[in-house]
């Protein structure tokens, strides 16, 4: 877990809601804050250029590729700061702070979308548009991939990861297609799955605007990397590693993952488990945190426009509350 150096593949893309996330989580020069999802490094590097001597930033991601491209934009960072990379997931955020001899952060930021040189680089197997192997794995060093799901899941588990991970309308009937499709000739390739998909798909679907295959990759991309458990693990730990006044950002791209946030953030303001009807609480549960903005912070026309990732994202933080005087 030492810091890394060195020369990696291109994975710069835009960060999302950028000055959003720098002003929310209100940074402190003499802070520790970790970047659960630290990609390209465009959100840690701005991070980075507001520490002084006494501040540290930690950057944990799954994928190697994004690591080592983060070493190289984090070196040219001009900072009294320190920086450490971390290849993990952040699902394992209280082992990584543990290990490096932390106990408490000032905030914690994760974005939770796919980097865009994930998506661009076919040989990954993000995309539909581009061919490549069925791979979809962020941390390449897990056995787990895109090509084992379609070819060996049952079709009834394939349709449940459909409706649950893409909320596909015609989950059945797409599962249904792998099924027969597999039978004949193993799927290798991102191009043949999305064919598969698009023949399978009513004539009226194919008339949306988003690719007929997005919602199915979607659901594979989140089953191959354990997407939604890691999320659930990490708003689990992250605001009892957070100092009185931390922030917990997240930046979510869909509606399973804001509402796993929206769900989290609501019972640390209100945790109290009482039957409606009590006058007083009894179980004696305290809330531990408020969200800053009840909606959350959505991208400006300009950003949108300009970075289209912006377009689905939404940015919601917690703010821990401020230790009781004594």
């Amino acid at each position: 877990m030492a810091q890394r150096k060195g020369s990696g593949p291109e994975f710069e893309h835009e960060p999302v809601l950028l000055q959003a996330c720098i002003e929310q989580l209100q940074i402190k020069p003499d802070g520790i804050y970790i970047d659960c999802t630290v990609g390209g490094g465009g959100h840690s590097a701005a991070i980075l250029e507001k520490l002084g001597s006494g501040g540290r930033l930690i950057g944990i991601d799954k994928d190697e590729d994004a690591l080592k491209a983060a070493g190289n934009r984090l070196n040219q960072v001009k900072s009294a700061g320190s920086y450490t990379l971390v290849h993990s997931d952040f699902a394992n955020i209280g082992s990584v702070l543990q290990d490096l001899q932390l106990e408490k952060a000032d905030g914690i930021l994760a974005d939770l979308g796919v980097s865009s040189p994930q998506l661009d680089h076919p040989e990954r197997g993000f995309a539909y548009g581009n061919e490549g192997p069925l791979d979809m794995r962020m941390d390449r060093s897990t056995m787990l991939n895109a090509e084992m799901v379609v070819n060996g899941y049952p079709e009834a588990e394939l349709a449940r990861i459909l409706r649950e991970y893409g909320e596909e309308r015609h989950a059945g009937l797409i599962a249904k297609a792998i099924a027969k499709q597999r039978a004949i000739e193993p799927i290798k390739t991102t191009t043949r799955l999305a064919e598969i998909v698009k023949a399978a798909m009513p004539g009226r679907s194919l008339r949306e605007q988003q690719h007929p295959a997005r919602r199915t990759f979607q659901a594979i991309r989140i089953e191959v990397n354990s997407e939604l458990a890691a999320v659930e693990q990490l708003l689990d730990r992250a605001p009892l590693l957070l100092k009185p006044g931390g922030r917990l950002c997240i930046i979510s791209f869909h509606s399973l993952e804001d509402r796993l946030v929206k769900e989290a953030f609501r019972r640390y303001e209100n945790p109290c488990i009482c039957p409606r009807d009590f006058p007083i609480c009894q179980c004696g549960l305290k809330p531990i945190g408020r969200s800053l903005h009840r909606k959350g912070t959505i991208a400006s026309p300009e950003e949108a426009r300009s970075n289209p990732r912006a377009r689905s994202a939404r940015l919601r933080t917690l703010v821990i509350n401020e230790a009781p005087e004594t």
